[in-house]
């Protein structure tokens, strides 16, 4: 359970750490405007991460969902705010986005120690 966790950080890790030794000036750029988004604001931190998550639900990005997951646990997201979470993506989303809740519900049982 725990490895699948570190697998996941440390390839993202890894791979962004070997994007960005390229040095490109639009990535990066886009890179720092990606984390600056998630700061603090007129939304709280907790907020941005939520709305980041339904929109990879919503854009099936699996890895992005695993991302915004592991925010919002950092963030203390509760299991019954989670739900609605997925709730709202799969309604904006539609039953396409199902087989990405069940990923996604299954990440969040390993995150909290379920599995």
């Amino acid at each position: 359970m725990e490895d699948q966790i570190k697998e996941f950080r440390d390839f993202r890790s890894k791979m962004n750490e070997r994007i960005l030794s390229q040095d490109n000036l639009v990535i990066k750029r886009l890179f720092n405007l990606d984390t600056n988004t998630y700061q603090d604001g007129a939304l709280p931190v907790k907020t941005k991460e939520m709305l980041g998550l339904v929109a990879s639900m919503v854009l099936r990005c699996d890895d992005c969902i695993k991302y915004h997951l592991e925010k919002c646990f950092e963030q203390n997201v509760t299991t019954k705010e989670m739900m609605e979470i997925f709730s709202v993506a799969n309604i904006v989303g539609g039953t396409i986005v199902i087989p990405h809740t069940r990923r996604a519900m299954e990440y969040w049982d390993i995150l909290n120690g379920h599995q």
